[in-house]
């Protein structure tokens, strides 16, 4: 028992095995549950212990397909149905953050859609890492928690002890993301500018500063085709960069991104296991978040302060 209330931590289909180092982390059991599938793609989550009067967290990243979304969503109705004091969102990759704004005409804001429909099923909190968008909190009318990658980023780069260090954001959306890491770390930085035709495709690229000599850190939120990522090393390669590395909290990974890392100028692509993928390549590295999250988790639940937590 943590605080007033016990805690329980229970995981939807899609975030299991993250869910289970969070609670080994606690020094507790996953909590049971169990699906119930039916034969049109139906199902139905259930509980399958008491969490009457219980803080409980629920792991689940929402990554696409929309059904991890869902049944994060049933998951929070359940408990709250079943009496729980307390229902915690625990969503270390939060979805649909691409739709944060109005790009373009008549498009829906999906991230404040999937903030008002957590909230309609009863969430009492949210814990996230790494959001698309800082602003994506203020669609929430709980606390969020929002923690940084940087807590298990900036460590590992500081012990590459890499001369000639500069880092680099992918975007101009990422400049203050890169702008923090540079300053912790006392290194140049660089950014790249990039026009695109449609989602996921690169019209052009052009980068502003020097990295002749540079062994360069490239800072993301997410790798999703890596394209980005790709284009960019290449032409740092080209400008006489020393090294290429990549950070990205969020391995989306969708289509060949892989085989692209795999071909590319990048060295190695530094990502943590925020989103579950099978790593088949010798360039990709996955540091573990669990124990920031379960540090996070523990504070929520004795009313501690979680700003020890952060580096920057």
């Amino acid at each position: 028992m943590f605080g007033t209330a016990p805690m329980k931590i229970f995981s939807c289909r899609s975030s299991q095995h993250l869910a289970r180092m969070i609670a080994d982390k606690l020094g507790i059991e996953l909590g049971k549950s169990s699906v119930t599938l039916f034969s049109d793609g139906e199902f139905q989550p259930c509980f399958d212990e008491s969490v009457r009067g219980c803080m409980v967290f629920i792991v689940q990243s929402t990554n696409p397909p929309a059904d991890n979304l869902f049944e994060l969503l049933l998951m929070i109705d359940a408990a709250k149905r079943a009496s729980a004091y307390k229902v915690i969102a625990v969503i270390p990759y939060y979805g649909f953050a691409r739709q944060d704004r109005k790009d373009r005409p008549r498009v829906s804001i999906g991230s404040k859609l999937s903030a008002d429909l957590l909230s309609a099923a009863g969430v009492d909190r949210v814990i996230t890492m790494d959001l698309h968008a800082d602003q994506i909190q203020g669609f929430f009318n709980v606390p969020v928690d929002h923690l940084f990658g940087s807590a298990i980023f900036a460590p590992y780069i500081e012990k590459l002890k890499l001369q000639n260090l500069t880092i680099s954001a992918p975007d101009m959306g990422g400049s203050k993301r890169a702008n923090a890491y540079s300053r912790h770390l006392q290194s140049e930085m660089v950014l790249c500018y990039k026009l695109r035709k449609k989602p996921n495709v690169i019209e052009e690229m052009s980068i502003i500063g020097e990295v002749d000599g540079r062994n360069v850190v490239i800072i993301d939120d997410m790798v999703d085709t890596a394209g980005t990522l790709v284009l960019a090393a290449g032409m740092m390669k080209e400008r006489g960069a020393r090294s290429i590395r990549a950070f990205a909290t969020h391995p989306i990974l969708s289509g060949n991104a892989v085989q692209r890392i795999d071909d590319s100028a990048i060295e190695e692509l530094v990502v943590t296991d925020s989103v579950p993928f099978i790593n088949n390549s010798q360039k990709i590295k996955v540091l573990s978040i669990a124990d920031i999250f379960a540090k996070t988790i523990l504070a929520v639940t004795t009313n501690k302060s979680i700003s020890t937590n952060f580096v920057f």
